[in-house]
């Protein structure tokens, strides 16, 4: 009598993480720093004031924020909310 080892194999499949989005804060020389704030603070759910006061003064200070990193079709959202309110927005890839 011969014992045989069955390999299973294995059918599903190994899930790789979604590709996350960095949404980018430009500065710019036309909304006042209160609306900045008051933006972010709207468009991003759960950001406290002194989170969008850091974004506002990095963008300010250094021409471009890191706003969020997120899934891109919340980062494609949130991009194009800040630009409706007159911000200047863009996302890329977080590598």
């Amino acid at each position: 009598m011969s014992t045989e080892v069955i390999e299973k194999r294995s059918t599903s499949t190994v899930r790789k993480p979604a590709p996350r989005y960095r949404v980018l804060l430009h500065n710019d020389d036309y909304n006042s720093m209160e609306h900045v704030v008051q933006t972010l603070m709207q468009t991003i759910a759960g950001m406290t004031q002194p989170q969008a006061v850091d974004i506002m003064m990095e963008a300010h200070t250094n021409g471009l924020a890191l706003v969020i990193t997120c899934a891109l079709e919340h980062a494609e959202f949130y991009s194009e909310t800040l630009k409706a309110h007159g911000l200047s927005s863009t996302i890329e890839p977080d590598e």
